[in-house]
């Protein structure tokens, strides 16, 4: 008996072998396929990524494999694997290898461009011009001599954490502190998400969102806003596009670059999805404190898959302080703690210490500050060839020129007259025609800095 039944485990092993090699094969075969479509894509111009076409396939795919009994989470699993194959394997096909375009790009072009002399306006970036609160400056100057100079909890010391808390209505256990809300986000990914996953953005977007999720290997799937419609989010296309693969919804609220912000009653049908489908629901409220609408945060609404992030980096103006924090159940938080602990043990003591000491700050003249400028920004804008919508909070205009400006010979043009702005094309490929203009810089330099603008739009 036990020979006949080593007999036939040799051959399924020899089956299971032969079975495996068809499907390399198959797979090499439809790379193939990807790589003559990447080909014609090319010469006509077209778009790399199209989501439209990758529903058709799901849809045939799930269908043919429900029949045969397959699950449908590892069905998605295996066709966003090959999505992202067939995206990777397209996109060296493109002929033209261009730059690519985002704020980070113009400004470190900017910055060689100081470095050799030329005077800058910089309104590409969103850093806070002011500086942070006098209690952040004697805090450190304290640290040192209290010898706050060394490792603390990966989750940060309990004091900030018990001050976040205690802001956020949560339990201290809720809170960890991270280095900067771009490591919440990253860390939040990394800890909920695994590869052949699916996380829904709302574009335009801050780039993280995508490059985070690019990083770990998840298929992201983006809902275009417009400003047509004021930048509202599609409930129903978010419903359509929702598979057993979707693990996470991103919202941002205040939008960066829109201003956009989300109403009460689109995060409740926004959750109402969620809980439906067990999906985790990542805010990023970096610039809630610049709000000049109603805003509900995400914790208001009591989700327990919910994940809030946030910094004091535009709050407070401490951007080079790169201190974040995250906000989640204590599930959550074990996880991103996790994550931490690998890359970073903590974030530095002294920051702690120093937002500690901006939490006991008033920065209420900063909103005051910032909105000042943004309606300065929107009377010059008025007077140009271009369209948008006054922002509800955060600290940027988001600008589409009219068709027949060229908008990258416009951003470059401006470069070289000493203006630096961010082109729309990093927060979505659908955004080209739009550029970002940064409200992060004194009246006299934002005045300086569009009468420019007017004047290369109209040469």
């Amino acid at each position: 008996m036990n020979n006949e039944n080593e007999l036939k485990l040799e051959k399924l092993r020899d089956d299971m072998r032969l079975v495996t090699a068809d499907i390399i094969k198959l797979v090499q075969e439809r790379m193939n396929i990807a790589s003559q479509i990447g080909n014609i894509k090319n010469n006509l111009l077209m778009k790399i990524e199209d989501i439209s076409v990758e529903q058709e396939i799901a849809r045939y795919v799930y269908e043919l494999g429900t029949q045969i009994g397959l699950n449908r989470e590892f069905i998605g699993k295996l066709l966003n694997l090959l999505f992202l194959e067939s995206i990777r394997i397209q996109s060296t096909k493109t002929s033209k290898k261009e730059e690519k375009l985002d704020h980070m790009t113009m400004f470190l072009k900017a910055k060689q461009l100081e470095s050799e002399g030329k005077k800058i306006i910089h309104l590409e970036v969103g850093e806070p011009d002011y500086m942070p609160p006098l209690n952040v400056k004697y805090e450190l100057l304290k640290t040192y001599e209290k010898k706050r100079t060394h490792y603390t909890q990966t989750r940060g010391v309990p004091i900030l954490r018990k001050l976040i808390a205690q802001e956020r209505s949560v339990k201290e256990e809720n809170v960890i502190i991270t280095p900067g809300a771009r490591f919440a986000v990253f860390s939040a990914m990394a800890s909920t998400l695994s590869m052949g996953d699916e996380p829904i953005i709302f574009e335009p977007a801050w780039p993280a969102y995508r490059d985070c999720a690019n990083f770990i290997g998840v298929k992201v799937k983006a809902i275009k806003t417009t400003v047509e419609q004021k930048w509202d989010p599609d409930i129903d296309q978010l419903e359509d596009l929702i598979t057993p693969n979707t693990k996470m919804i991103v919202l941002n609220s205040p939008n960066n670059p829109t201003g956009k912000i989300i109403r009460e009653s689109e995060i409740q049908d926004i959750l109402k999805l969620a809980r439906k489908n067990d999906i985790f629901v990542l805010s990023d409220e970096v610039y809630s404190m610049y709000s000049y609408v109603p805003y509900k945060s995400i914790l208001d609404f009591a989700y327990d898959k919910s994940i809030m992030v946030s910094s004091f980096s535009k709050s407070h103006a401490m951007t080079g302080f790169r201190v974040g924090y995250a906000v989640g159940s204590k599930d959550i938080i074990d996880r991103i703690s996790s994550v931490q602990a690998i890359a970073i043990t903590s974030v530095a003591e002294p920051m702690q210490y120093a937002a500690i000491a901006a939490m006991n700050s008033n920065v209420t003249k900063n909103t005051t500050l910032m909105k000042k400028r943004l309606d300065f920004i929107r009377k010059e804008l008025e007077n140009l060839p271009c369209e948008f919508n006054n922002p509800d909070g955060g600290m940027y205009y988001f600008v589409r020129f009219n068709n027949n400006i060229d908008v990258n010979k416009i951003i470059f043009n401006l470069l070289n007259e000493g203006v630096a702005v961010a082109p729309g094309s990093g927060f979505g490929e659908s955004y080209f025609d739009f550029i970002r203009i940064s409200a992060c810089q004194p009246m006299k330099l934002l005045n300086d800095g569009l009468k420019i603008l007017s004047k290369v739009i109209d040469a």
